[in-house]
């Protein structure tokens, strides 16, 4: 490699055309983008007026100020050796390889003149340190070479984030932050915008592709930033690919804002290419330092730039740069060897026939000025290329002083100290440069990060332009009052994958694409725990309205003013009215034969548990609390069964005397009213020890079952307050009621031959068989219902309403004849004559015996000849009928 060194250098040797030295006593390479890239087979291109005859005369200017200073190297004149680079990373190579001249030792042993003498040679000045390039790309390649000499080399406009890695650039420095602070700063304008879905374009090469690389990598870090798309402008493109690059933008319209790394001419292409697909105001650029607050790039272009925002290195106006350029002429600035063609380029004249400007070009007179008769404005990186050459001329002035203190000028010691040691003076460096801000290097050469934010506006009054709208100096300041936006928008515009989910909707990312998303609602008992995540209330919860959090499941209970309750205890009241009545009825005529008749003592008892059967719908449909709880337990089961335990009673009794009478004239046992309320005591005793063990076994108390309305939608949902009893529990309590109710059935069925006269055999056996179809009805409908939101009240319903009618039925068929008879017709509630129990029981059994003559006697009643001491035979017995109708047991 370094043969080849020596062989490109051996080409340099003759001073070039194509360059610039000024002598000194210590030479200072520069490299500059005096001309762009040239057309394939060409290595330059066009004169760059701005970057490059603006930047190369900054150095010129600093130089000047430099060597007129006393304070600042004193009796040390610093020169320089200008290249010029054509914007090309390989011809600038080739450029700078006139640095390394006097750093390379030839053997000439070998070598003799014609007439044999040995050649004399001259020796190249040496450069020191270099100040440029300018392109990233350029820079990288110069430092491969420039490192291998230890050369130390200032950079004024190469921000690629690459340079940074000492360990392949050390003797790389840069007076401008490196676009790693840059992408930041872009982060942070692309996260305040509140854009989350952006999409990146970069000129092909060092700058652009890790400009973007950088960008893409805080991006990563910082989270809430995707990246849509990203293209690379190749470096020999065409319109095309800029209509190409637009397109696939298009592709993720929602993407609109834009990040930038890309050269001027890449800008002005893409640029162009939103207005040839009519997408002005579409996009959102985010421009790098290479646009900044520069004209060049949207000359002409203004309307697709409005809202572009830029980003530039902080700067200021060198007024004194001002005044020394704007007095350069043909005559006072020789040494600049491009000038002439610059003077062309700036004033559109012609010098001289071999000029590359038309035959039609008008001839240059010489007296003109620039800023008078053309437009001027410094260029934005004029102050980096003189704090460049500043910070290398405080390096040297520090090492001056620290090596030579006795020496006036350049000692030996300063002649052989060599670049490391520079380098470490110029990494030491800490001084006010040029716009008055301080002017350091870090470990890795870099400079602090700070700019200036620009957005390119288009105001009615002063045109349009770029303002400032903050700055940004490790964190950022922007100005959002400030700033404007495309197609009059006041708003700012969104550039994000998908819009922000709902309340109470949560976000279900796209795998790989954090920041896309579709919006999933938390449904059902869910609430929005976070933005990713819904989770599920407990069971006493339901989510709010708009499901950020839970709130409790409002208590409900079955109320007195609701319909399911006041049927049901309307009823009861009637039945209740109707019980006290009967009862008052029965004991304010407790001694007439209908009461007594029909058994006064188990009749009491009967209505005792009509009146619970009534009584049990209020403890139903109460507040529940452990009394009423308790309360239900006992009288729910108790008032059936008090009720049906006196029907089996009497049924059973009837059963039993006139099952006897088939046998004998003896009267069974166990007939008489004590031993009547003694059956009938043990038989409610039994449910009442069923309770008292229920009790000792399972406490009451008081629940709330979520389960039974927890509906399909939340804000249905409801508690319900209620005792600790079950269905099962309920059906078990009910159950020795329905035993005794089918018993007495069974007794009734038994007992219908049985006379109607003879007590209310009939009567019961009506009422059971009406009960009985009442609770068939109940059972499939209590059941039926269990999964119903309606549970409580249909079910609660259902059965006070059927208690209601079992002992409405048993109150309406058993006492109400009766209590009519007693009120309305009391001449029939007398006393007859008495029987004896053989005569009766004979009386009943011959009158089961002739039933099936029923129809042949008269109404329809059953009637039975009576024997005694008659002839059978004798007509007269046989018109001898005798009714039992009013004979009782």
């Amino acid at each position: 490699m370094v043969k080849a060194f020596l062989d490109l250098a051996g080409s340099q040797e003759i001073y070039a055309p194509h360059s610039i030295r000024v002598e000194g006593d210590v030479t200072l390479g520069g490299l500059f983008p005096v001309h762009a890239r040239g057309v394939p087979g060409m290595p330059c291109g066009d004169i760059k007026k701005e970057n490059g005859i603006h930047r190369l005369e900054a150095m010129m200017y600093a130089l000047d100020q430099i060597n007129s200073d006393d304070e600042l190297l004193p009796n040390v004149t610093l020169g320089a050796r200008v290249l010029d680079t054509c914007s090309r990373d390989t011809y600038a190579l080739e450029q700078s390889l006139t640095f390394v001249q006097a750093l390379i030792q030839k053997d000439t042993s070998d070598v003799r003149c014609t007439n044999g003498e040995p050649p004399v040679f001259v020796k190249p000045e040496k450069v020191v340190g270099v100040i440029g390039a300018s392109a990233s790309s350029v820079s990288i390649m110069v430092a491969n070479i420039l490192r291998l000499f230890q050369i130390p080399q200032i950079s004024y406009a190469s921000t690629a984030p690459e340079l940074s890695d000492d360990r392949r650039y050390d003797f790389f420095s840069r007076v401008v932050p490196p676009d790693s602070f840059q992408a930041q700063a872009m982060v942070d304008i692309v996260k305040a915008m509140g854009w989350n879905y952006v999409s990146t374009v970069a000129s092909e090469g060092s700058y652009g592709e890790k400009g973007v690389d950088a960008f893409m990598q805080l991006s990563r870090e910082a989270g809430g930033i995707c990246i849509a798309q990203s293209h690379k402008v190749p470096h020999d493109h065409k319109p095309s690919d800029f209509d190409k690059i637009i397109r696939f933008l298009l592709d993720t319209r929602y993407a609109r804002a834009v990040i930038l790394f890309a050269s001027d001419e890449d800008i002005r292409g893409i640029l162009n290419a939103s207005k040839r697909a009519d997408q002005v105001g579409h996009f959102l650029w985010i421009g790098s330092d290479s646009w900044g607050a520069k004209i060049s790039p949207i000359h002409l272009l203004e309307d697709a730039a409005v809202g572009a925002i830029t980003i530039l290195p902080k700067r200021a106006t060198i007024s004194g740069f001002d005044a020394y350029f704007t007095s350069r002429t043909l005559e006072n600035n020789r040494r600049n060897v491009w000038f002439a063609e610059y003077w062309e380029e700036n004033f559109n004249c012609k010098l001289m026939s071999s000029s590359k400007k038309d035959e039609s070009s008008r001839k240059c007179t010489g007296q003109e000025r620039i800023g008078i008769d053309s437009k001027y404005e410094q260029e934005g990186k004029v102050q980096f290329v003189i704090d460049a050459v500043y910070a290398m001329a405080h390096a040297l002035h520090n090492m001056q002083r620290d090596l030579c203190p006795e020496y006036s000028g350049i000692c030996p010691d300063m002649d052989l100290a060599g670049g490391k040691k520079l380098l470490k003076y110029i990494r030491s460096v800490s001084f006010n440069g040029s716009a008055g801000t301080s002017v350091t290097f870090n470990r890795n050469g870099d400079a602090p990060g700070r700019y200036d934010l620009f957005q390119y506006q288009w105001n009615n009054v002063t045109g349009p332009g770029y303002r400032v709208i903050g700055q940004w100096m490790e964190t950022l300041q922007l100005n959002i009052e400030d700033m404007q936006w495309p197609r009059g928008q006041q708003e700012i515009p969104s550039s994000v994958c998908s819009l922000p989910c709902k309340t109470g909707e949560r976000k279900k990312v796209v795998k790989g694409m954090p920041c896309c998303w579709h919006c999933e609602p938390c449904d059902g008992y869910q609430y929005q725990h976070d933005e990713f995540t819904c989770k599920l209330c407990s069971y006493n919860m339901r989510p709010n309205a708009n499901r950020t959090a839970c709130q409790p499941i409002p208590i409900v209970k079955l109320e007195w003013h609701s319909p399911w309750a006041v049927i049901p205890v309307f009823l009861a009241m009637l039945g209740i009215i109707a019980t006290i009545f009967v009862m008052a009825t029965f004991i304010r005529h407790n001694d007439t034969p209908i009461v007594r008749a029909s058994g006064r003592e188990l009749s009491y008892v009967l209505l005792t548990g009509i009146f619970l059967c009534y009584i049990i719908t209020f403890l139903m449909i109460a507040k529940p609390d452990v009394g009423v709880c308790s309360f239900r337990r006992i009288f729910l089961g108790l008032g059936m069964c008090i009720s049906y335990a006196a029907l089996l009673t009497k049924t059973n009794r009837i059963y039993r005397i006139f099952e006897q009478g088939k046998k004998s004239v003896t009267a069974p046992r166990l007939i008489s009213p004590t031993s009547q309320l003694a059956i009938t005591s043990s038989l409610i005793s039994v449910q009442l020890l069923g309770v008292f063990i229920w009790f000792g076994v399972d406490p009451p108390n008081i629940i709330i079952d979520y389960d039974e309305q927890k509906t399909i939608n939340p804000s249905l949902a409801r508690g319900v307050l209620k005792c600790d009893i079950t269905d099962l529990q309920i059906i078990c309590s009910l159950g020795y009621s329905i035993l005794l109710m089918v018993t007495c059935t069974v007794y009734a069925i038994k007992t219908r031959g049985v006379p109607e006269n003879f007590n209310e055999a009939k009567p019961i056996g009506f009422t059971m068989y009406t009960t009985c179809i009442v609770w068939l009805a109940f059972i499939p409908i209590f059941f039926g219902t269990a999964q119903s939101a309606e549970k409580l009240y249909i079910q609660t319903t259902t059965l006070t309403i059927s208690m209601n009618l079992s002992a409405s039925v048993a109150l309406g068929m058993l006492y109400m004849p009766k209590v009519y008879v007693i009120i309305f017709h009391p001449e029939l509630n007398v006393q007859k004559r008495k029987r004896s129990f053989k005569a009766v029981v004979t009386a009943a059994t011959m009158s089961s015996r002739l039933s099936h003559k029923a129809s042949e006697r008269p109404n329809g009643e059953a009637k039975t000849e009576l024997c005694q001491d008659v002839d059978p035979n004798s007509p007269a017995a046989k018109k001898n009928y005798v009714s039992y109708n009013d004979l009782v047991i």
